[in-house]
């Protein structure tokens, strides 16, 4: 599968320039903006009783970190490369180039290596509903542990694209890069490689 890559620019997804500017953002500012969530829900949940039991509430949170790698890998591997599953369809080729076809086709646009704030708050509240649901009040630590998980994986995203990464990230963007560039059905795991291990979707060995 030939991907064409452009080095350089910055796409378009929509025709009208008020619903373009919500489609990317500095990196810092959403990272900014979700680190904010995560500060202000963690202090929500110290005023509540689920942070009576330290060891509960950081089993919680650090289960949430983990459960977002294995949503990262399904999510990339699925929902983002709906095209592959779904190839004469044309909705599926759309909803995959808004999703992440774009960031294959410009992957150093670093506006858009992280979700912009408007849609990310969007889909963040509608977690919060969805796992308040099944949580209670431990979404309160689940929410933050899991978009912490986010960010780890934002900011290993953004090293392998945007910078000269530090050695210990070094096998990760090969990893990555493999996806990009010469294996897009496999090494769907950014911030680990260990659900492509676990699902048979690590790229060859040489």
């Amino acid at each position: 599968m030939k991907e064409t890559v452009k080095t350089q620019g910055q796409g378009k997804l929509f025709r009208y320039p008020f619903l373009e500017v919500f489609t990317k953002a500095p990196p810092l500012v959403s990272a900014c903006v979700y680190a904010t969530v995560v500060i202000i829900l963690l202090y929500k949940a110290t005023s509540l009783s689920i942070t009576d039991q330290a060891g509960k509430a950081i089993l919680i949170f650090i289960g949430a970190f983990f459960s977002w790698t294995l949503f990262e890998y399904f999510a990339h591997r699925y929902l983002f490369h709906l095209d592959v599953h779904f190839p004469n369809s044309k909705l599926a080729a759309k909803l995959a180039y808004v999703f992440h076809g774009i960031h294959h086709e410009f992957p150093h646009d670093t506006n858009r290596i992280l979700m912009p704030p408007l849609p990310g708050l969007i889909i963040l509240s509608i977690l919060f509903l969805f796992f308040s649901l099944l949580l209670g009040s431990y979404v309160y630590l689940f929410i933050p542990g899991f978009m912490t998980g986010y960010l780890t994986y934002t900011f290993v995203h953004f090293q392998t694209h945007a910078l000269k990464v530090p050695s210990f990230l070094k096998k990760q963007k090969k990893h990555h890069a493999l996806h990009h560039y010469k294996f897009p059905d496999k090494a769907f795991g950014v911030s680990s490689p260990l659900w492509d291990w676990v699902f048979g979707t690590m790229p060859p060995a040489k």
